[in-house]
C-alpha cells in the first residue's frame, strides 16, 4: 500500500512508519495510560507498527491507514524493549474503518478497532475521553502528542514513550497541502518551530486538556509543520453507533 507523494507530503502509510515526535521528551512512564502500541501484519505479511488509544474497554481508536491482516494491541508500555508486568497484549477481533476513508485524499482516515478480550483498568491502563460532535478546537490551542516513533528524520524510532506540545494552527496555514478540509482536519503545529510530529506511530491522538481531539496521520517528508491531522468530532456519531452495536 504505497501512496504517493503530494507536493512533497507523505501520507504515512504504516508500512513506511507514520507520525511522532521530534523536539519532544521522554514521557513519565505511564502518564499516558490511553496509550497502545500497535503491532501490524500487513496484507503483504510483514511487520509494521501504529499507534493507538484506548476509549473503552472493548474499544482502541487508530488511523485507518493502520489497517492490516492481523493487529496486537499493547497496552500499559513505556519502554517496548522492556516487556513489564503492566503490559497488557490484547488481539484485535474486528478492524472497522470509516466507510468514506479515502487512501488518495486521506479523508475519514480514522478506524475502531474491536478487542477480542476486554482491557483491564490499571494505573497503566486507562481510556481517554472523546469530544463531543460540536467541538471546535480555537486556533494558537496548545496540546500534546505521544508515540514511540523517530525523533528526527534520520534518526531510528523511540523505544520509550515521547512526547512533544504543538500548537492547533488556522486553517491557512496547510493552504500548501493538496487535500485540506479544515471540517474534517486539523492544522497542527507552528511553522516557526522544530517540534513535529513524524514517522513511527500514525494512530496516535492529539490531546487537548485531557481529551482526544485528533489523530496523526499526514506531514511533510522533511518533518517540518504543520501537520495534518483527522479531527475526531464529526465522527462522533459514527463512533458511538459503533460502540453500541458491534
Amino acid at each position: 500500500m504505497q501512496a504517493p507523494f503530494l507536493l512533497l507530503a507523505f501520507l504515512l502509510p504504516p508500512e513506511a512508519g507514520a507520525e511522532e515526535i521530534i523536539g519532544g521528551v521522554e514521557s513519565k512512564p505511564h502518564s499516558h495510560p490511553y496509550m497502545a502500541h500497535l503491532e501490524i501484519v500487513t496484507d503483504r505479511g510483514y511487520g509494521t507498527s501504529c499507534g493507538g488509544f484506548l476509549i473503552s474497554q472493548d474499544f482502541m481508536m487508530t488511523a485507518a491507514h493502520c489497517k492490516g491482516r492481523k493487529i496486537t494491541v499493547i497496552l500499559g508500555a513505556h519502554n517496548m524493549k522492556k516487556e513489564k508486568s503492566t503490559w497488557q497484549k490484547i488481539e484485535v477481533s474486528k478492524q472497522i474503518s470509516h466507510p468514506k476513508y479515502s487512501s488518495v485524499t486521506r479523508f475519514n482516515d480514522i478506524m475502531l478497532l474491536k478487542l477480542k478480550t476486554r482491557a483491564r483498568w490499571t494505573h497503566a491502563v486507562k481510556p481517554i475521553y472523546l469530544p463531543i460532535w460540536s467541538t471546535f478546537i480555537p486556533p494558537r490551542t496548545v496540546c500534546t502528542v505521544a508515540g514511540w516513533g523517530r525523533t528526527g528524520v534520520r534518526e531510528p524510532a523511540s523505544d520509550t514513550l515521547r512526547e512533544v506540545q504543538l500548537r492547533i494552527m488556522d486553517a491557512s496555514t496547510c493552504r500548501g497541502y493538496l487535500f485540506y478540509n479544515s471540517n474534517l482536519q486539523i492544522c497542527v503545529g507552528d511553522p516557526r518551530k522544530t517540534k513535529s510530529a513524524y514517522k513511527e506511530d500514525s494512530g496516535g491522538p492529539l490531546v487537548c486538556a485531557g481529551v482526544a481531539y485528533s489523530i496523526v496521520y499526514y506531514g511533510y517528508m522533511d518533518a517540518k509543520p504543520p501537520n495534518l491531522f483527522t479531527r475526531i468530532s464529526p465522527y462522533v456519531p459514527w463512533i458511538n453507533n459503533i460502540l453500541k452495536n458491534i
